[in-house]
């Protein structure tokens, strides 16, 4: 039960940011809505190429994770891609780059998911045990 559970649970978190990712690549605008920071010129195609990378390599990697238990690995890409991104907010704000908001909200999902991701391939990783403690005891005998 524990395990649909957690599966369950990566998938809506892949759903979500699939969405973000595909609605940043198609328009590139909608990340600076989202995270509140302006671009022109040029510059929106890195922000359209690397956001969304971001955004998709994740949210297909814990999807991967969570559908295919033999890959279940898979859900180590995000909590590597998201624990880099909180490093990197956590060494500018140690660094004194100006923060709001939108920056501890953006810590925060970052540090759940790193802890999703993580807590979800430890837990689905693990050999499951039967169900039934009788049939551990036939299986002893």
């Amino acid at each position: 039960m524990v395990n649909m559970v957690l599966r369950g649970a990566v998938l809506l978190w892949a759903a979500f940011f699939a969405i973000v990712g595909a609605r940043g690549l198609l328009d590139p605008a909608s990340y600076t809505e989202t995270f509140g920071f302006t671009i022109s010129g040029v510059a929106i195609n890195t922000l359209r190429a690397d956001l969304s990378s971001f955004f998709l390599v994740s949210a297909g990697a814990a999807a991967l994770g969570a559908l295919v238990p033999a890959w279940v690995r898979a859900l180590l890409v995000p909590a590597a891609l998201y624990g880099t991104a909180l490093a990197g907010r956590l060494f500018g704000v140690a660094v004194g780059d100006p923060t709001n908001f939108g920056i501890v909200q953006g810590m925060i999902v970052e540090a759940l998911s790193v802890l999703l991701m993580v807590g979800s391939w430890w837990v689905l990783s693990r050999p499951s045990a039967p169900a039934d403690p009788l049939a551990r005891s036939i299986d002893a005998e």
